[in-house]
Parts: C-alpha cells; structure tokens; sequence
C-alpha cells in the first residue's frame, strides 16, 4: 500500500468519527500529508541524483577520441576509458575514430597529355591525429578528402602521356600521396597511401594499343632474327680468319722446315763436290766416275717415275754408265774383299794403293 492510499484511507475513517471533528483530528491529518510530500520529494531527489551520476560519467572506446563541449563551445577530448564530465554543463561533441580508415574514391574521367580519356579510380587510406582539429576545422572529412583527392588525380595524371599513366603508376601514387597530405594537415589528418585501382582506356584505344604492341614485337623479332644472323656471319668470317691464319701460319712453318731441309742438303752436296774435289786433287779417278753415275742415275730415276712418262727411251751412253758401276763393283770387293771387310795388311807388302782399271765401253 502506497502512502497516499494509506493516508486516503486513514483519512477516511477518521472524518468518519467524533474525534475527527475536533481540531486535533484535524492537525493529525494535516501532518500525515506533509510526511507523503517529503517522502515523494526524497524519492525524486534521489532518482534526480543517480540520473546526474550516470550523466557525468562515460566511457570512451579503444580507437575513438570524443570531444566535450559546454554550451557549445570545445573545452576537451576524452582519450579511451572511463571519463569524467560536468553534468547539465558539458555534452559529447564528436566522437572521431582515431584508427586508419580508407574510403573509396570514385570513378572520373581524366584526358592525358595526349588527348586520350581514361577512367579512373583509386584508394586513399588515412588517419585522424588531432581530434579536436578533424572535428572542428572542416566539415564532412571522408568528403572533403574524397574531393581533393580526386581534383589532384585529373592534376597529376593530365600531364602525363597514356603511356605513363600506364607504366608509371608508382610515380602517380607518390604525387598525389605528396600534394594531397600537404593539403590535409590542418585538418589533424595525416594521408599514410594513395592507391589507383584501375585505368580504363576506351574500347578502341585498347584495340589500337593491342596492335601496336603486336607490330612492335615483331619488330623486335626481326630485329633479333637480323642480330642473330649477323653475329653468325660474324662468327664464321672470324672462324675462316682463323683458319687462314693457321693455314699460313702452317704453310710458313712448312717453308722454313723445306727451307732448311734445303740448306741441308746443300750443305751435304757441298761436302760430297768438296769431297770428291779434294780426290780429284789426289788424282783418284773413281771417286769422279762414282760422282758422275750417281747423279746420272738419279735423273733416271726422276724420269721413270714422272707420271707423265709413258715411254722410257734409253739413251746410248746408258751402257757406258752401267759398265762404269760394274767397274766400282770390282773395286769395292777388291779394296774390301768378298765380306765387305778390309783385307789384314802383310809386312813388306807395299803401302801404296792399288789402283785398278775402270773398264772402258765403246759406244
């Protein structure tokens, strides 16, 4: 039972008795309704008490800064935990995620240098550092980075050939990530990348491209067929120099061995005309004869082994020639004997030599 249904109660049968219509009946009641006041205002007090706790104390998230304003006005941020403000004076202003976010960035048209449209669109990563600054000095951030971002991509990417834009993406990355974190460092945000996603080139610029790239291939394989052919044509001209070279080198060698080969027999037939000249002087008609036969001999020979000689005339003076070796014969068995050993000397036997008698031939 509630107070007040209590006290209705009371009330009730107490105006039902004598006793109520005294003036003390009446006091009674007057102060019973005086204690249901207090009570309630006790209880709203209380509820108004917890209710102001519960205001002024907040928690703030791992990642996430909030900024206090009072009456609007920025006074602070609240770093992660548990927080303390004024209640019915401050309130949460902001509440800024601190963690690196990224945030898609359109598709644009973009004309190069050179007159060719292409499609863009990219990635952009960033992170808030001052709160305070994300908060109050620029109004929607994901947009206004959004903007600048694309603005400085028909920037940097207009002043580029196609071909750059194709092949020099990293180049592309660096400028914009340059200009566009310059731009956002007021507003306590540091830009970490820029990435470009996709550059599209119309259909038929993609066509031409495709030609192209398949006239240039074959041009560099003709051209290294044309290299191919000339290093070997070069290889073989150096291959045949080398041969020449060892061909003469060979041939030079083989000059010199025949030159000396000749000077040696020289040299021999100069000991053997030396040879015979000094028998000559001792009056040994042999030693001529032998001379004359050998060399007479020997141009017979040369002559039956031509390959062009068919026919082998002998001439008259061959019979004087053959008597002439028989007569050597009869000397050499008689200066040497039968066994081709000189013959023992007698004592007193005369020590001049024996001279024998050539043979003479008639012709």
């Amino acid at each position: 039972m509630t107070v007040s249904g209590w006290l209705g109660g009371s009330t009730g049968r107490l105006a039902g008795s004598p006793y109520f219509r005294s003036n003390r009946g009446r006091e009674i009641v007057s102060d019973l309704s005086l204690l249901a006041g207090v009570n309630v205002f006790a209880i709203v007090l209380v509820g108004l008490v917890i209710l102001t706790i519960f205001s002024g104390v907040k928690t703030v998230p791992q990642g996430y800064h909030w900024t206090v304003e009072r009456f609007g006005r920025y006074t602070g941020t609240l770093q992660p935990g548990l927080n303390l403000i004024v209640p019915f004076f401050d309130r949460i202003g902001r509440k800024v995620n601190m963690m690196e976010q990224v945030i898609d960035i359109p598709q644009q048209d973009v004309i190069s240098k050179d007159n060719a449209t292409v499609t863009v669109d990219g990635l952009a990563f960033f992170q808030v550092f001052d709160a305070p600054k994300a908060s109050y000095e620029v109004a929607q951030l994901d947009q206004a980075i959004i903007k600048l971002t694309m603005t400085n991509i028909r920037s940097v990417m207009g002043g580029m050939d196609l071909d750059q834009m194709l092949s020099h993406r990293d180049e592309i990355n660096e400028r914009l990530l340059r200009v566009v974190d310059a731009a956002v460092s007021p507003w306590g945000v540091k830009v970490n990348r820029i990435e470009i996603k996709d550059i599209v080139p119309p259909a038929d610029l993609v066509q031409s491209m495709g030609r192209q790239m398949k006239a240039e291939r074959e041009k560099r394989a003709e051209i290294l067929q044309a290299e191919g052919q000339r290093q070997s044509a070069i290889l073989k001209a150096e291959g045949q120099k080398q041969s020449q070279i060892l061909e003469a080198e060979g041939r030079r060698e083989a000059a010199f061995r025949d030159a000396e080969a000749r000077e040696r027999l020289a040299q021999a037939e100069a000991k053997a005309t030396e040879m015979v000249s000094a028998a000559i002087a001792q009056g040994d008609v042999t030693a001529i004869n032998y001379f004359v036969a050998d060399k007479y001999m020997k141009v017979l020979t040369e002559l039956a082994d031509s390959p062009n000689q068919k026919t082998l005339i002998m001439p008259v003076e061959v019979s004087g020639v053959l008597g002439t070796l028989a007569g050597i014969a009869e000397i050499a068995k008689a200066t040497f004997g039968p066994d081709g050993r000189l013959p023992s000397s007698t004592p007193g036997a005369s020590s001049a030599p024996r001279r024998p008698t050539v043979p003479t031939t008639t012709s």
